[in-house]
């Protein structure tokens, strides 16, 4: 079987073709990947801060009711 020159490049041409829009397409998966590891860390990040924010407004209502019963506490005696 012998194959033509234009056969040839006709088929390199078709197998470069190919590869650009793997790899477009690779690229386009890991840009993809990428954000969404971002937003699952942002979001991971925001529930902890959200948890830090409800305990220590929680101790402030601890603290803030201790030293309201103590002072009246302090006044009544």
């Amino acid at each position: 079987m012998r194959r033509s020159i234009a056969e040839f490049e006709q088929e390199f041409a078709r197998e470069a073709s190919l590869e650009r829009h793997r790899r477009a397409w690779m690229e386009r998966s890991a840009a993809h990947r990428k954000l969404k590891r971002e937003t699952d860390r942002r979001h991971k990040r925001g529930s902890l801060r959200f948890a830090v924010l409800v305990l220590t407004l929680l101790a402030t209502v601890v603290a803030v009711t201790a030293a309201m019963f103590f002072t009246l506490y302090l006044l009544l005696d």
